[in-house]
């Protein structure tokens, strides 16, 4: 009977043997396909390729070029129109094209002109019937005739402006700009820097703080601020269509925007902001062009 038992389990476990290794053999090595988990799908189907992830925005995107959507691209390289770079701000630009900075504001719709972008195309130039000068003219006083000639005998008497430390009129001798512009210096102290259109645009003089800064001629103030880096605390004044003149690293101003001043009118004390000492930097520039002011001043006693 033991002997019979024997038997049988030997004979269950060969059937369970045979059976795992049929099953054994019919099972595909490695792991299942994901396809065949996958109800109604078709198991000869390929795994999706890593390019079909291409149609991701991220993926496909092209970098487009920012100068083709800035504001007046379709002007880049025309006469009258600049290209922003970077670094720059529109004092600098203005200042670089003989302008007012409210004029290229204004010419270009620019609603916050603290806001400009690398390729952004501004005009620099008035636009056809408006005259660059309109704003920057100087507004004289209405004359009575019959007072003609007291007041040129008072301007004969009296050279010096009230809070000007120099003469308001030049000497005769003096050197003129090329459309009759008259030009005085505008401190008294001695030249530390003559000018070098690569290394300084202007001239640099001497002096104490608080030493009075005048117009070199009359005109109207298109900038007074600190905005434009390396010249400090800065005047700017346009007198007319061709000219303008700049005054960096006052210690005060004293004047405002859209103001007119006048010749030897002091427009601010001599300081040493955003320089290493006290000195008045002073530029002239002919169409935005820098141009040496000792050849317009007049020569010194």
């Amino acid at each position: 009977m033991k002997l019979l038992c024997v038997r049988q389990s030997l004979m269950v476990l060969c059937v369970m043997a045979t059976c795992a290794l049929v099953a054994c053999g019919s099972r595909p090595l490695g792991p299942i396909p994901v396809e065949d988990r996958v109800a109604g799908s078709n198991a000869h189907r390929s795994a999706p390729k890593a390019t079909a992830q291409s149609n991701s925005p991220v993926a496909v995107s092209t970098p487009v070029s920012m100068g083709a959507t800035m504001p007046g691209s379709e002007n880049a390289g025309k006469p009258g129109f600049y290209s922003v770079r970077p670094s720059d701000t529109l004092t600098k630009i203005a200042l670089d094209h003989g302008q007012a900075w409210r004029d290229i504001a204004k010419w270009n719709g620019l609603v916050n002109p603290n806001v400009i972008e690398v390729d952004q195309v501004l005009r620099v130039v008035p636009p056809t019937g408006e005259s660059a000068g309109a704003r920057a003219a100087v507004a004289k006083p209405a004359v009575n005739p019959t007072q003609t000639q007291t007041t040129a005998q008072a301007a004969q008497t009296n050279a010096t402006p009230a809070g000007s430390s120099g003469p308001a009129n030049p000497p005769a001798n003096s050197p003129s700009a090329d459309d009759g512009l008259a030009f005085a210096w505008p401190a008294q102290g001695q030249v530390l820097a003559s000018f070098d259109e690569a290394k300084n645009k202007g001239l640099d003089l001497g002096g104490k703080a608080g030493d009075p800064v005048l117009a070199a001629a009359e005109g109207k103030v298109v900038y007074a601020g600190a905005g434009l880096r390396g010249y400090g605390n800065l005047v700017i004044l346009k007198h007319n269509n061709t000219y303008l003149t700049a005054y960096a690293h006052n210690q005060t101003l004293l004047v405002k925007e859209d103001q007119t001043v006048q010749k030897g009118q002091r427009i601010a004390e001599m300081g040493s902001s955003d320089a290493d000492r006290v000195k008045l930097h002073f530029e002239i520039r002919k169409q935005g062009k820098p141009v040496d002011p000792a050849k317009l001043l007049p020569a010194r006693p």
